[in-house]
């Protein structure tokens, strides 16, 4: 049974993967038949991240009154008829409506699978699980450039993508009762219900540094993976085409690195691999400052992408160490909106910055929040040591 629910949270974890760069791919055909600016992809990427950090941060009521299972067959199907919305209604407005549901249903099946593995499987699973999330964000590309070559091509591409979620909501209701012999037995007492708001939760030791350590993490991954290209191309003057193909190898470093630290993850501790994965993305953030060839700058893109591979899965999966069983639900929730946040709004914040000191300070933006990130997660390190030792 384990090894089928397995399974099942693997293909799971591609379906996640799937929808999220689905827009990326297609608005530049997009744009143009719905007569709407190139800009306004803008407007429908933060409605989908503001339903996202919205359902991450109050995840855990419903995870707790549904269960995982239930819960991520909801989310899904969410989804499902979010992209099914997208291909029947191709107008720029109901865009923005479908938006809804599909960002509302990917924050609670985000944050219910991921604290689902923390509590029954190994780091190795996790490190493998977000290795799929990358085939799948992958594969979403692929798929949508079969259809894009004719017109209105990529209203086919969402159908397609809508079907293999949907396929997925009929497997994942099939398998509801074996979530629900795998739910988490230990309930908070009455006390700690009545107490587990999100102001306590915020409370608790330990919980701003664990917050602030993913807020950093998504800051980097995804200001490198929108502004590396930009920066290849206007600071050492690489083609469009050729810096494209450096910032994939950049997101292939981190697909494959999650890959191998699956296998690391059966020798060394969560905290050595966290550990591990700053020093490679510290050791980046430098390659791209060296005065030396451009090719100590595209080695850093490569380094931050294989650097930051076992950081997120890693910090993940101590969430429960980190806070007890009891709580994690609650905690995950928010780190998952912490991390959305950070996701959402720094990529842009940097946009806004280079506009006035150059392209060139990426490095140094990257460092910053390397270093806080560093510096968040070792303090967390601490005070969960301390508590244990108490």
């Amino acid at each position: 049974m384990a090894t089928i629910l397995l399974i099942i949270i693997y293909i799971a974890f591609i379906s996640l993967g799937l929808p999220d760069s689905l827009l990326g791919s297609a608005w530049p055909v997009m744009h143009t038949e719905l007569s709407v600016p190139v800009s306004f992809a803008g407007i429908i990427t933060m409605i989908i991240s503001g339903g996202t950090i919205i359902s991450s941060f109050f995840s855990e009521k419903i995870i707790r009154r549904l269960g995982t299972g239930k819960v991520t067959a909801i989310s899904v199907f969410m989804t499902g008829f979010a992209l099914l919305g997208f291909y029947a209604m191709p107008h720029f407005i109901w865009l923005c409506v479908f938006a809804i549901p599909l960002g509302l249903g990917a924050g609670s099946v985000d944050s219910a699978l991921n604290n689902f593995v923390a509590l029954h499987y190994k780091a190795n699973h996790m490190n493998w699980l977000h290795c799929f999330w990358g085939i799948g964000a992958t594969a979403g590309p692929f798929i949508m450039s079969m259809f894009l070559t004719k017109t209105g091509g990529w209203n086919k591409g969402y159908l397609t993508v809508s079907v293999i979620q949907i396929i997925l909501v009929v497997l994942l209701f099939l398998s509801l009762p074996i979530w629900k012999s795998f739910e988490t037995k230990t309930e908070l007492t009455q006390e700690e219900k009545q107490n587990a708001t999100i102001p306590m939760l915020f409370g608790m030791k330990g919980a701003k540094a664990a917050l602030l350590s993913f807020f950093c993490y998504c800051a980097v991954e995804t200001t490198t993976g929108l502004w590396g290209g930009t920066f290849l191309v206007q600071h050492l003057g690489l083609s469009a085409n050729t810096a494209a193909k450096w910032v994939s190898l950049y997101y292939l470093g981190i697909t494959a690195g999650r890959f191998l630290s699956g296998f690391l993850a059966m020798k060394m501790n969560n905290i050595s691999l966290i550990r591990l994965g700053q020093a490679i993305c510290t050791l980046g953030g430098i390659s791209l400052l060296l005065p030396f060839s451009k090719y100590f700058s595209l080695a850093g893109f490569i380094l931050i992408g294989l650097g930051c591979a076992p950081i997120y899965p890693g910090m993940l999966h101590e969430t429960p160490r980190r806070f007890g069983k009891e709580i994690s639900q609650a905690i995950m929730g928010i780190q998952m909106a912490f991390a959305y946040v950070g996701s959402t709004f720094m990529p842009p914040a940097f946009g806004f910055l280079s506009e006035v000191t150059g392209i060139i300070i990426l490095p140094f933006f990257l460092l910053i929040f390397i270093v806080l990130m560093i510096i968040s997660s070792e303090m967390i390190n601490r005070i969960a040591a301390e508590q244990k030792l108490s």
